[in-house]
């Protein structure tokens, strides 16, 4: 624009604003052009017209023209907003040479300017329209110029396009320095320095509010301090973190760090050295001179809060997971701290993911390499309890039972529970093989199983994410090294020759040897039991060996076969406290352990008593025999005597052959229905098993089996309690036979009728000396006492035997009741073989 035009140019606005000024009411005198007044309102005129605020609206001149007469409405101005109507239909109507084309632009005009002067009357002791604005230069005809103030939002620019930018940058730098007492280099400096823990020159540390602040004294921007204040979070953050690390180390080598706390400690670090690297960067950054907007093409290689709030952003959410991490893991060890962390990977985040899962894999690295030693080699090197594994110090037959065991606490939420009791179970198997077996074999499996995996027996063979791997090799290991400890305990140290023995010995099994040892026994255990020596029972059970087939088994079998004589109380009798033991020995003391033992001696001292009750009612029997044929020298007695004794024999046959008829169908069913079919069960399970605990379990239940069938299980208390009961009314009757017959037996001698066997005689003999039989009681009468006495003794012996009968009936039937109600239902099926022609059936009926 020429200079000519721009003069002219400027003498219309000041022309314009003379005429505006004039008309503020009726009464106003000219203004003269050299007042404040005057140059305010030029100023004023020059600012909106070299404005470049565009309207928002679009150009529509009816539409503006309509708000600004419901403006005028909406005020109470209804004259003016007529006058105003009228106005615009003139104004619109004008068209052609001379009229205004743009009449939307100065309809808007007019009212922008209408607002922005009624917004500057409301103002407060406002002294001008513009009180924020300097004055304009005496030259202001020259050129337009630019104010270096503000008002509402809008500055005054040239209409130069060279200087439209230099004079907005310059507008917003003079104001950030007004409004900011503390450049942003300092701040930025600043930040830097809070975000490695370190107090600056404005940004300080608060212990009140426990986080880095920057004063209220300070003025800055409310947006420049809220930036800050984020910033600082990141510092908060460092120093949580670098406090944990630092206070662990400190306690290192403390039992409540471990070496996956150190671990941990270790890989925080890491992170936190490249933290460091990037702040360096920053640092150096922060050294360049933040340039102006308008110098930003020129210079990029400068540090703003803004741009260091993007510099940060990642480093903040990874500080925000190690301050979590942190907080989780403080009172956490081992496993647990492991476990906790994996849970916190488990995330959508891939940033997150992959970070948390680069910092398992350094914490994870002391647990896998513990897993590995113990399934490889055995070894349990957990010095600070991390491990979910817990060892203690036992003896060797309680190594594999108690010495070692799970700790859940510890157990990492990666590893399954089945997992790690394989685990358990192969490191256990290889120390059980080290220390109670003594056997080397299992490096070779170990070795043979990490090949097999695809893995090595070195460290670090293992780590975190490579779950496959570890339960390949868990697998294999346990497979090779569980084989291998079943063959050590099979054809090394013979378990089942040994628990074929212990099914002979203790529970009675072989059958020449039970009867011989029975027979040279028997009169030493009927002697009171603290007269019987240890040391003859145990010569009478070398002799029932070495006149058995029991002496063709192996002399290791026959050494750990020993008499046990059990605590006994006054009145006890031999029956009452012999009983066998079997000697385990290491490793086999795994399994025949003191319980289970204790169980088998109940179990024989069961069986003992069956046999004995049954050894009784076979001597009872071989006393019946002969004397029932003798019998016929009676027959010259008188007829009742006769009649007498005839039914008092055979009161004394049906009685034993009811006894009998129930202790032979028992006995039966407790060698075929228990023993054998338990065994047979056993047997197939230890085929099947595939480890020392499957052999344990088979073992257990085989012996839990035999309890429960023969009457010796907690649920059977009632009826094992009856049952001896009834051996113990078997044992009085075999007592009361003996009498019967012997009796018998000294009146055929009194009677000379017959003649006695050598054994009788001696038998009567020592009867005589033990004072048993009377003193002149049936020797020194004549015949008429003689069956007097006979008559005298049959009759209390039927009393004896009638009561005994009816006895022995009574429990019978309540022993046969409890049968049918038991759980097993092999204890039903005694019931079929004890009933099987329903003989009880039907006498239960008939009495009811």
């Amino acid at each position: 624009m020429e200079e000519d035009d721009q003069q002219k140019l400027m003498d219309l606005v000041k022309e314009l604003v003379v005429r505006l000024l004039c008309q503020k009411g009726p009464n106003s005198v000219p203004q003269d052009p050299g007042s404040p007044q005057f140059h305010a309102s030029l100023r004023y005129a020059l600012r909106i017209l070299s404005s470049h605020l565009a309207p928002s609206a679009a150009a529509d001149a009816d539409a503006i023209a309509e708000s600004i007469k419901r403006h005028l409405s909406n005020h109470g101005k209804s004259s003016h907003a007529l006058a105003f109507a009228d106005l615009y239909t003139k104004f619109a109507s004008k068209t052609g040479p001379g009229s205004v084309n743009n009449k939307f632009g100065v309809l808007h005009l007019l009212k922008i300017i209408s607002e922005d002067r009624i917004s500057a009357w409301n103002e407060v002791n406002s002294p001008s329209l513009l009180p924020n604005l300097e004055c304009l230069d005496a030259e202001v005809g020259d050129r337009w110029r630019v104010s270096h103030e503000r008002d509402n939002g809008v500055s005054l620019v040239s209409k130069d396009a060279e200087s439209f930018r230099k004079v907005a940058f310059k507008e917003y730098a003079d104001l950030a320095k007004e409004e900011s007492e503390v450049s942003e280099e300092l701040l930025v400096r600043d930040v830097l320095y809070a975000c490695q823990g370190i107090d600056g020159k404005y940004v300080k540390f608060g212990t009140i509010v426990d986080g880095y602040i920057l004063p209220d004294m300070v003025r800055v921007p409310r947006a420049t301090r809220t930036i800050v204040r984020k910033l600082c979070e990141l510092g908060w953050l460092f120093r949580k973190v670098k406090g944990y690390i630092s206070e662990s180390m400190d306690r290192f080598p403390a039992e409540d760090v471990g070496t996956v706390g150190q671990a941990l400690c270790a890989a925080l670090q890491d992170e936190l050295s490249e933290y460091y690297k990037l702040l360096a960067i920053l640092e150096a950054q922060s050294m360049n001179r933040i340039p102006l907007v308008s110098e930003s093409a020129n210079s990029g290689n400068y540090l703003t809060l803004r741009r260091l709030s993007v510099w940060l952003a990642e480093p903040l959410v990874k500080m925000r997971l190690m301050a979590v991490l942190v907080d989780k893991c403080h009172v956490l060890r081992g496993g647990a701290m492991a476990g906790t962390i994996h849970l916190m990977a488990q995330h959508g985040d891939p940033l997150i993911h992959e970070f948390m899962k680069r910092l398992l894999t350094r914490v994870c690295s002391p647990l896998f390499e513990m897993v590995r030693s113990w399934v490889l080699e055995g070894e349990l090197e957990d010095i600070f309890a991390e491990f979910f594994i817990l060892g203690q110090q036992v003896k060797a037959e309680s190594l594999w039972r108690e010495g070692y065991r799970l700790h859940t606490g510890m157990l990492p939420s990666f590893i399954s529970n089945s997992l790690a009791l394989k685990i358990l179970r192969t490191g256990k198997s290889i120390n059980f093989l080290r220390v109670c077996c003594e056997d080397r074999g299992w490096a070779e499996a170990a070795m043979e199983a990490a090949s097999a995996a695809g893995t090595t027996t070195r460290r670090g063979s293992l780590g975190y994410g490579e779950k496959e791997s570890l339960e390949s090799l868990v697998d294999v290991a346990a497979k090779r090294i569980d084989r291998h400890l079943l063959n050590v305990m099979y054809n090394r140290y013979k378990f089942k020759e040994h628990c074929l023995a212990i099914k002979r010995y203790l529970l009675l099994g072989q059958g020449d040897f039970v009867q011989y040892l029975m027979d040279i026994i028997w009169p030493e255990l009927s002697e009171p039991a603290n007269t019987i020596g240890s040391f003859k029972l145990a010569g009478l059970l070398e002799s029932a060996i070495r006149s058995s087939n029991a002496q063709y088994d192996e002399q290791d079998v026959l050494n750990r076969l020993r008499v046990k004589m059990m605590p006994h109380s006054a009145g006890d009798r031999g029956w009452d406290v012999f009983s066998l033991e079997y000697d385990p020995r290491v490793p086999l003391d795994t399994i025949f352990t003191e319980s289970v033992m204790a169980k088998y001696l109940r179990i024989f001292n069961f069986l003992w008593k069956l046999r004995r009750v049954e050894h009784a009612l076979i001597g009872a029997w071989k006393t019946m025999k002969p004397n029932c044929i003798t019998s016929q020298a009676f027959l010259k007695l008188q007829q009742d005597v006769k009649m007498q004794l005839l039914s008092t024999l055979r009161r004394c046959q049906v009685l034993w052959n009811e006894m009998n008829h129930f202790v032979t169908n028992l006995q039966d069913y407790i060698m075929f229905e228990v023993l054998e079919v338990s065994w047979l069960n056993f047997s197939l399970e230890m085929e099947a098993a595939k480890d020392l605990d499957d052999l344990l379990m088979a073992h257990e239940k085989y012996l839990s089996s035999i309890l429960e069938k023969s009457l010796l299980g907690e649920r059977s208390q009632s009826l094992h309690k009856s049952l001896f009961i009834l051996f113990d009314l078997i044992l009085r009757f075999r007592s009361h036979a003996d009498r019967l017959y012997e009796g018998i037996l000294e009146l055929q001698t009194r009677t000379g009728e017959s003649s006695l066997a050598s054994k009788d005689k001696n038998k009567l003999q020592r009867h005589k000396n033990d004072g048993t039989l009377e003193n002149g009681s049936w020797t020194t009468e004549g015949r008429k006492g003689l069956t007097h006495r006979a008559s005298e003794f049959l009759r209390n012996m039927k009393q004896d035997l009638d009561s005994i009968a009816k006895e022995y009936t009574s429990l019978l039937e309540g022993f046969l009741s409890q049968l049918p109600v038991q759980q097993h239902i092999d204890l039903k099926f005694l019931m079929f073989r004890l009933d099987f022609t329903e003989f009880y059936s039907r006498l239960s009926l008939k009495k009811t």
